[in-house]
């Protein structure tokens, strides 16, 4: 039986009147911190406050120990050279599947199965998971989660959902998957489905972003933050007006601030960084190994030549952006760093970061996409072929426009 909205209310509304007793009330540090972060005046800038905190440690944390640390010093001083001094016969094609390119000098370059693709799944995406994964359950542990949606309900009820899609949106920020599934939390049809197609195509997930970070020069990672953040609330606003359905109001247990177990913690980190390795490692590996016999076959290269006029003409950046695209139905992250390899203009980089995010999600977010229904899942890739067309082409015009496409 499917129960409305209104009727929801006036269930609590009874349940509440026969439990809930009244009586005196002090009010305690915790209370006053509660409300001060749930009011607009007081909670919004809070907030900003909390996402920049969350946003420069992950910055510094993954980039330090990916740039400056000794991940990068790991592979290509020491890892690198030994494969290539090992493995039999550069020439071979057994040498370019798992190891790539004989003259390349990063790992990066390399683009082999145990190359790049170890690289990418370990010395960069791991760190940048791992450290994301633990703020956002030190957010969660604290209850400050919660507040925030409270906080963000006014705002997202203009795309057509409510305070608590922000769960699903951070958790994006980290893996796709779980944000997909994340979206049952959302009460109708209409919220979930406008969820998880906009975390489909303008979430980038931790292993994207991480990369990101290593292949973006200056401050250009602001700039594909900001575009991806502009199609959220564009698109998010067109899917509510044509979308049929009910926007109920947020219904939210709210509970006290408290200091996170460091137990639960630790259980919560472990299990999600596991769930992430399994999930994450082989998929980069495969997906190395399908682009690499695909350009062996010369698939790559006859798409390119095929699909020229639209990535030249229409979205403006180089026809091997084919084989990232490719790759990016197995795991974005991967795509990304294959973009790296294509010479490129510092627009054309932007301009293919955000197609590879916007594309097709990974196989891992289809699937979990599928078990939500395959109608849902139809509807969804319907919107983002016509998302990824108009957004793209908007961009590049865009570009013109200010004279740097």
């Amino acid at each position: 039986m499917v129960i409305s909205s209104d009727s929801r209310w006036e269930m609590v509304d009874a349940i509440t009147r026969q439990t809930i007793t009244y009586g005196t009330y002090k009010q305690t540090l915790k209370d006053v911190l509660g409300d001060l972060t749930v009011k607009p005046l007081t909670g919004i800038p809070v907030a900003v406050a909390a996402l920049y905190a969350f946003w420069s440690i992950f910055t510094s944390f993954a980039g330090t120990l990916v740039t400056d640390g000794f991940m990068v010093k790991i592979f290509d001083g020491y890892w690198l050279p030994w494969l290539q001094s090992v493995w039999p016969d550069p020439t071979s094609w057994h040498y370019f599947l798992f190891v790539g390119n004989p003259a390349a000098d990063t790992c990066f370059e390399a683009f082999g199965m145990l190359t790049s693709g170890l690289f990418v799944s370990i010395g960069v995406v791991l760190p940048a998971v791992f450290i994301f994964y633990l703020m956002m359950t030190i957010l969660e542990d604290s209850g400050y989660l919660p507040r925030l949606a409270v906080l963000m309900d006014s705002v997202l009820h203009r795309i057509g959902l409510h305070g608590y899609a922000i769960v699903p949106t951070i958790l994006g920020l980290g893996c796709n998957v779980p944000a997909v599934t994340a979206t049952r939390i959302l009460e109708t049809k209409k919220q979930r489905f406008i969820m998880m197609t906009l975390i489909a195509l303008f979430i980038p997930c931790g292993a994207q972003l991480g990369i990101m970070m290593s292949v973006l020069p200056g401050n250009l990672m602001g700039v594909v933050m900001l575009c991806l953040v502009i199609g959220f609330g564009i698109f998010g606003f067109v899917l509510n007006k044509v979308i049929p359905g009910e926007n109920p109001e947020i219904l939210v247990d709210v509970p006290l601030y408290h200091w996170p177990v460091k137990e639960y913690v630790a259980k919560k980190l472990w299990n999600r960084t596991k769930g992430f390795l399994k999930e994450a490692v082989p998929f980069v590996l495969f997906g190395v190994l399908v682009v690499n016999l695909l350009y062996l076959g010369g698939v790559i290269q006859a798409l390119a030549n095929l699909l020229e006029p639209i990535f030249v003409i229409w979205f403006g950046v180089p026809k091997e952006t084919v084989g990232p695209l490719i790759a990016a139905f197995l795991r974005k992250d991967l795509a990304i760093a294959q973009l790296t390899t294509i010479p490129m203009t510092t627009y054309q980089m932007v301009a293919s970061v955000v197609l590879v995010t916007i594309y097709f999600p990974c196989v891992a977010t289809f699937v979990v996409m599928l078990r939500e229904g395959w109608k849902e899942l139809c509807a969804a890739i319907a919107v983002l072929f016509v998302v990824v067309f108009i957004y793209g082409g908007i961009i590049h015009a865009v570009g013109i426009l200010l004279g740097v496409a």
